[in-house]
């Protein structure tokens, strides 16, 4: 179950090209070894009665028939340069006698490394696990939280502006990269053996390109946050209802184009698997260029707001001292950076081989609380969603202080059916016909 997890943990980041799964790769260069045996054998006429070698697989690696007296060499399989992608790989031989085959020259655990690889997969196991059980929690807390805050702001219509509405699409485009990847995880993921190597179906297909799309959506979506700040700090004035259309076309336009494509192009050119291993690097970059190119435009407006914020804190006009200036300008830049994925710059031009175990408890960890952190700060520690739920408390605390008192005063009208509501509605009728009946004597007294 542990090894299977690694293909889950990797395709997580979009950045980065998927790599495939260890048992993947065996059992795919396998089905190619006895297509390429079964070739050479009709091509030179070859049966089991044969004489000289067969062609085999040794559940490593593949290997030709051969005449005797005749030694083939065989390169290391490249599975093993995933997990040790600085050790050169050397050339295994093998010689075919009257006998068979010999045994490889060197072994496999001189040229490929293969004594390297196996005693650490008993803690690559552990180290997976450990890496889902992370992003697990993450993506739980980080769903809850934003569906409070969804709740929240959408039940106050004093928070409905542009700025909480774009700060709405993003919270849901968390919210469905969390279900997508829970969803990929129990269906691609749920058998604890290799079998999704060659599952191919309609469903797993579709699952994929949800979990695409979700993920695509919000990258777009952290850009929008960073594009409609940085026009807000540039333009005095703006129509930001019209520009939040466009902020919508982008945010979930732009990722559905982006998807189709890379849907259309696998289904025609690459249609293997149930589209979870990206072995095309060309049709990959129709989804990861685009997301490449938001992150990088997003630590752009990052770099711009945080010039405009300094110009402005030095104004004469903001005063403070030079300590209390560089403190605001410390916290807006804290604040800033969950919300733009700004951390996901540190990977996003890095080779795939280099620090893959930091980078997936870097991207993996804090990319599964970016969720909590961004309703964190942008909702429950807002100053004006603390003020609406602070007022609404207060208004439904001395509604029920007066529905309370008036069912004490009132104990015949409590009795007899009538709601809290109701009395109320009496109360706050007779007291205005007993000040409409007042205002004439009022006026004759003057």
């Amino acid at each position: 179950m542990a090894r299977v997890l690694q293909l889950s943990l990797t395709a997580l980041l979009l950045p980065v090209a998927i790599a495939m799964h260890s048992d993947c790769i065996f059992k795919k260069e396998q089905a190619m070894c006895l297509e390429r045996i079964q070739r050479a054998n009709d091509l030179m006429g070859l049966n089991e009665s044969s004489p000289g070698c067969p062609g085999m697989w040794d559940n490593i690696t593949c290997w030709k028939p051969a005449q005797v007296g005749e030694m083939v060499l065989v390169s290391c399989p490249e599975v093993f340069r995933i997990f040790n992608p600085d050790q050169d790989m050397g050339v295994v031989g093998r010689n075919c006698t009257e006998d068979g085959w010999s045994e490889p020259f060197p072994h496999y655990f001189d040229a490929c490394g293969f004594d390297d690889y196996e005693p650490e997969s008993g803690d690559q196991d552990y180290y997976y696990l450990s890496v889902k059980a992370l992003y697990t929690v993450g993506y739980s807390t980080s769903l809850a939280t934003l569906t409070t805050a969804m709740v929240i702001l959408c039940r106050f219509r004093k928070l409905h502006c542009t700025r909480n509405f774009i700060h709405m699409n993003l919270f849901v485009s968390f919210m469905l990269r969390a279900i997508s990847v829970f969803i990929k995880d129990w269906i691609l993921y749920a058998e604890q053996d290799s079998s999704h190597c060659f599952v191919s179906t309609v469903e797993c297909k579709a699952v994929m390109v949800f979990f695409h799309y979700c993920v695509v959506s919000n990258y777009f979506w952290l850009f929008i946050e960073g594009l409609y700040l940085f026009t807000l700090l540039v333009e005095t004035f703006f129509p930001e209802r019209r520009y939040f259309y466009w902020y919508t076309i982008i945010g979930w336009g732009t990722p559905t184009v982006c998807v189709t494509v890379w849907a259309v192009l696998r289904l025609y050119f690459d249609d293997a698997g149930c589209w979870d291993m990206n072995d095309s690097t060309a049709l990959w970059w129709v989804i990861k260029g685009p997301v490449v190119g938001s992150i990088m435009v997003n630590f752009v407006l990052f770099i711009g707001i945080i010039i405009i914020l300094v110009q402005k804190l030095q104004s004469p006009d903001m005063g403070g001292n030079e300590s209390s200036i560089y403190l605001r300008l410390a916290r807006s830049t804290l604040l800033l950076i969950p919300l733009f994925g700004i951390h996901y710059t540190v990977f996003a031009f890095s080779p795939e081989n280099v620090s893959k175990r930091e980078r997936l408890v870097f991207e993996l960890g804090l990319g599964s609380f970016q969720g909590f952190v961004v309703a964190v700060l942008y909702c429950f520690l807002n100053g004006e969603v603390q003020a609406e739920i602070k007022r609404k408390w207060r208004s439904w605390k001395v509604n029920r202080y007066f529905t309370m008192d008036f069912k004490h005063r009132h104990p015949s009208l409590a009795s007899s059916g009538v709601n809290g509501g109701t009395q109320l509605s009496i109360l706050s009728k007779s007291s205005s016909q007993l000040r409409m009946s007042s205002l004439p004597a009022d006026n004759l007294a003057t």
